[in-house]
């Protein structure tokens, strides 16, 4: 039986070990050059060194990604760079570009390497040339559909794994190519920098013409005519499954640790066909998200709505599960709650379980009404069989 593997985000070594402890078989990290994603969301080599030796003790991958457009200047220390991500232990590198390709096979040719959906393969013709150059793994664009990708899976070398996106933010461009947020803010998304100007207001506005009627989906806020709606697969992973793909992808290293535990949580519990449904899609709809879309993979959107304006969410991320001390729950917070709070426990084994606040006491065991301080330890009374890395969250 053919294992499918779950890709999740690490942006830095607390989102690792969050997505390994809720399902992740694999993780993407992005390391000091060459990715793209911003600063925030990169790690230093020593970061990614004790990531991948943490994921590496408990059987997990690590994947660092290369993946931003070369220019002539990237590449006078490529050689070396690629080095230091294979004596590290990375398990494979993500990129997108054919002369770091070219680097890569010829200097590093253990170290696998994975094509990033930046390079738009969506044909097997593509595919088929990517492995014979030396890939190991494609990362299919977002713009194919389930039937395109079953017959790319069946025109090319078993040995060739396809990887697809299966959640997360999409881009109004054609798999990330974009210049507007470079145009409007000097700031290149093609270098990791993005300041997602698509998903911002826009209003179409034409001096000469006030009474010229345009057919565009609008509120009383303004025109969200780029914004697109965030990709939901989890209704239908058994047919990304049946169309033969290898790995399926989380987008989401800007995101927060509370994100990369709910997201991998819900398709750790999909894939392997142990929770249902309609409990998995409320999970989803607790962290902040957009409008939900299936994207390409039942073909072309045809007058799809863009997104509403704004990002949505049911719940709170409030506290991460520590430790215990003399049977009281440690906590590090992350958002105000009180006294008299319903809080609800998110763990890899167990979605739902719910506790009422009682007592709240700080490092010094003093009572408190309100944990108003982020990062602030914490002690709550709680009977409930909750573990170290289990977050907890309030429904709003």
């Amino acid at each position: 039986m053919t294992r499918h593997e779950l890709l999740s985000p690490g942006g830095d070594m607390e989102k690792i070990k969050t997505a390994i402890r809720f399902g992740a078989d694999a993780i993407y990290c992005g390391g000091p050059n060459m990715h793209l994603r911003a600063e925030d969301a990169s790690m230093t080599m020593k970061d990614l060194s004790d990531g991948i030796a943490y994921a590496h003790t408990l059987g997990k991958k690590v994947y660092v990604t290369v993946n931003a457009f070369a220019r002539n200047r990237d590449f006078f220390k490529l050689a070396d760079y690629l080095q230091e991500i294979k004596t590290i232990g990375a398990d494979a590198i993500i990129v997108s570009d054919l002369g770091v390709l070219s680097t890569a096979v010829q200097t590093v040719p253990e170290l696998p390497v994975h094509i990033s959906t930046q390079a738009n393969c969506l044909n097997h013709a593509s595919a088929g040339m990517y492995y014979r150059l030396g890939a190991r793994r494609v990362i299919l664009g977002r713009e194919l559909s389930l039937t395109e990708i079953r017959e790319i899976r069946d025109s090319t070398p078993p040995e060739l794994e396809l990887e697809v996106f299966v959640h997360g933010a999409m881009c109004m461009a054609y798999s990330g190519r974009c210049l507007i947020s470079a145009y409007l803010t000097g700031r290149d998304s093609n270098r990791g920098d993005c300041a997602q100007p698509c998903r911002w207001k826009y209003r179409l506005i034409e001096e000469k013409r006030p009474d010229e009627s345009f057919d565009v989906c609008r509120d009383e806020n303004g025109t969200a005519i780029l914004s697109s709606r965030d990709l939901n697969t989890i209704s239908f992973i058994d047919e990304i499954k049946a169309a033969g793909v290898t790995s399926f992808k989380i987008e989401g290293r800007m995101k927060s640790s509370f994100y990369v535990a709910t997201v991998t949580n819900a398709y750790r519990h999909a894939i392997d066909r142990s929770a249902p449904l309609d409990i998995l899609e409320r999970e989803l709809c607790s962290v902040s998200h957009r409008d939900f879309s299936s994207g390409f993979y039942f073909g072309e959107l045809k007058n799809a709505p863009p997104a509403r304006d704004g990002y949505m969410r049911d719940c709170v991320f409030v506290g991460v599960v520590t430790g215990k001390k003399e049977g009281l729950l440690e906590v590090e917070q992350r958002n105000r709650f009180s006294v008299g709070d319903i809080l609800e426990v998110l763990s890899p084994d167990s979605m739902g379980k719910q506790f009422k606040v009682i007592r709240i006491m700080d490092a010094d065991m003093n009572e408190m009404a309100t944990a108003p301080h982020p990062r602030q330890k914490l002690y709550l009374s709680c009977e409930l069989d909750i573990k170290a890395g289990d977050l907890l969250r309030r429904r709003e």
